[in-house]
């Protein structure tokens, strides 16, 4: 059987403060298969972010571990990690946080540069994928010079100009409009056909929700996963 791309066991985070401790969960378990689409569904408050972030080796649990394509986040060091999560993960944000001084083709071939790939090649990734999610023509703008959706298909695009295991999105659609929204969607799906990234994506639109092969919902600290008459 083949290993999944993100596996966690016993995962638990709480937040301390002085002598004020904030469980936000206990004991999480999540299998990850490759080219599987997973939405996160819950509460605000719930920790879902959190998770993302800890699936993502962002931020450290307190308990438990993380396993990103057989590899434990917590025994690898900084550098370690950091090249894993290049090489396997790619990852997408309710705001694009692309790099304002950069083009939209610089933006997207910087995760290709970091892994030291020859210019020549990471340039003609990041145009392909660009072309890909409709921005063949924006290639020389910045950020500042893009729309709304322009930004978010942009890093769309160098969240998967890698050709990630995973990709983890934290509502990154939410601050689009519906149609836009559904646009990037369907672009992220397309792109899992045929490309065979998994997505786990952390949502409020149940109606994506419902595109996905799997629906958890994260509420009292666990992971439940929801029948398909509850998304």
């Amino acid at each position: 059987m083949m290993e999944p791309v993100i596996r966690c066991s016993g995962l638990s985070k709480t937040y301390a403060e002085g002598d004020l401790r904030t469980p936000v969960f206990d004991g999480l378990e999540l299998a990850v298969a490759r080219g599987e689409t997973v939405a996160i569904v819950g509460a605000s408050g719930a920790g879902k972010s959190t998770l993302l972030h800890i699936l993502g080796g962002l931020d450290t649990p307190t308990a438990g571990e993380v396993m990103v394509q057989g590899e434990v986040m917590s025994r690898l060091s900084n550098t370690a990690r950091g090249r894993l999560r290049n090489r396997a993960l790619g990852f997408v944000y309710q705001f694009h946080h692309l790099l304002p001084e950069f083009t939209a083709l610089e933006n997207v071939m910087m995760p290709l540069l970091i892994r030291r790939t020859p210019e020549v090649e990471a340039k003609e990734a990041a145009a392909s994928l660009l072309a890909r999610v409709g921005l063949s023509a924006r290639l020389a703008h910045k950020p500042g010079e893009l729309s709304g959706g322009e930004r978010q298909r942009c890093a769309v695009a160098r969240a998967l100009v890698t050709r990630p295991a995973c990709v983890l999105g934290d509502e990154p659609t939410g601050n689009l409009d519906e149609r836009t929204a559904a646009q990037v969607y369907a672009l992220m799906l397309e792109l899992n056909r045929e490309v065979g990234t998994s997505f786990v994506l952390v949502t409020h639109d149940r109606k994506l929700a419902r595109t996905m092969d799997r629906a958890l919902e994260l509420a009292g600290g666990r992971l439940r996963e929801l029948a398909t008459d509850e998304v």
